[in-house]
């Protein structure tokens, strides 16, 4: 979008999750625990969990703290019972808002994000209401000033749908969900690392927001990712 940073933004909410490291470290724990159960504990045959590991290498997280997440999601240890739920809503201004969680009380955590909604000026929508304006894939994205040439003949060699450079300078690699390991290695291997690698529901199109309403919208965001239960939350919104 012209005059939107793409860069800033995830710079500014890199920074928001950093203030919030404790609370980011019991999220990665839970996902670490259900990606492990769900796909057991072997990262070579779980991208999920290896995603999850990588993420939480990169908040620090002791090694004893994943590895007893793995041993609970595996059942070599005693741990809770979680299932995912996704919400969906509306923010500021008609801004679209996905909210996915893990909880072992359905109740408790839907009564927590209606709550969140309403408080600060959104309200939740049904399944289905914005799904349709965001696409699950992998995404990286590379800081201003990495050769554009050479990230775009590795992803697209590796299996990666698109590079898109940004007005920022910014680059973005956009790839199937199935095949972001392979891209992710790929261009790890030729030396460019990304700022930003994860498996997202980016949105398609954006609605940029300002002053009055960027901070209102930032609030919501902010509330939403403070409830225990919700592990991401994904937006349309550029503040």
């Amino acid at each position: 979008m012209a005059g939107h940073s793409k860069w800033a933004n995830i710079q500014h909410r890199k920074g928001r999750q950093d203030e919030k490291r404790g609370k980011i470290w019991t999220k990665l724990i839970k996902e670490i625990t259900v990606a492990a159960k769900l796909g057991g504990g072997d990262v070579a045959t779980n991208p999920r969990l290896r995603l999850a590991i990588d993420k939480a290498k990169d908040s620090n997280m002791p090694n004893d703290n994943v590895q007893r997440a793995i041993q609970r999601g595996t059942g070599s240890l005693e741990g809770v019972n979680y299932e995912e739920i996704r919400y969906e809503g509306y923010g500021i201004n008609g801004a679209a808002i996905i909210v996915d969680c893990l909880t072992d009380n359905r109740t408790r955590t839907v009564a927590e994000v209606r709550h969140a909604f309403n408080k600060n000026g959104g309200n939740m929508g049904a399944e289905g209401s914005v799904a349709f304006l965001f696409k699950h894939c992998g995404q990286m994205l590379f800081a201003p000033g990495t050769s554009e040439d050479q990230l775009m003949e590795v992803a697209l060699d590796a299996g990666a749908e698109d590079v898109i450079t940004h007005d920022d300078g910014s680059l973005e690699v956009l790839s199937p969900v199935p095949d972001f390991s392979k891209v992710q290695d790929a261009i790890n291997q030729a030396g460019l690392k990304p700022e930003l690698a994860t498996v997202a529901m980016r949105p398609e199109t954006e609605i940029a927001l300002e002053g009055e309403q960027a901070e209102s919208m930032q609030k919501l965001l902010d509330a939403l990712e403070n409830l225990d239960d919700v592990q991401e939350v994904f937006t349309n919104a550029a503040l």
